[in-house]
């Protein structure tokens, strides 16, 4: 599939961090394991990223240079990131837990997240819901590009959709054109 172009593996990599990662993710692998994840399958041939996300401001996007850099190094080769937003359903979850762990930052986490949004912690506009807007998030995206060029993680690449075929249903006829 990945000699066809039609696959590609992203790993999300939200801190390197041990301990935050445990409060942030307790259920999932440790972030070293993340990342040795994908080792085997960039020299197999296979295309793979990193995504770091999602950088919370104030909280782990100091982190976003070291995150690629580690990546990089055990062979990504694509990279992103996605801004936090916090959906209706998820604000009063991410308060609390930011209250429980990191109380001293939980208000300049808040406004922070406020200010890459326009005043409100979240926007579902396409184009921006996954980037933010304003200054900080203006100066996180140039950070990302600064250091995607500087590691030589490759540009957007498509995927070859030209080869899907939707499935067929169980019992249904296949039609022949």
């Amino acid at each position: 599939m990945a000699a066809r172009g039609l696959v590609r593996v992203w790993l999300s990599v939200t801190t390197l961090d041990g301990a935050l990662a445990r409060r942030m993710e307790p259920r999932v692998a440790t972030p070293a394991l993340r990342l040795q994840t994908i080792r085997p399958l960039h020299p197999a041939g296979v295309p793979t990223g990193v995504l770091t996300a999602p950088m919370i401001p104030g909280l782990n996007d100091m982190e976003l240079e070291q995150i690629l850099r580690r990546a990089r190094d055990e062979g990504e080769t694509h990279a992103g990131y996605l801004l936090r937003r916090l959906p209706h359903e998820l604000r009063d979850i991410f308060r609390s837990w930011l209250h429980e762990h990191v109380s001293d930052r939980a208000q300049q986490v808040l406004t922070l997240i406020r200010d890459t949004r326009a005043g409100d912690l979240n926007d579902s506009q396409f184009g921006t819901r996954f980037v933010g807007g304003g200054p900080y998030a203006a100066m996180l995206g140039q950070r990302f590009k600064r250091i995607q060029r500087k590691l030589g993680y490759a540009g957007r690449e498509r995927l070859d959709a030209t080869q899907f075929r939707a499935p067929v249903r169980a019992g249904a006829q296949l039609s022949r054109p």
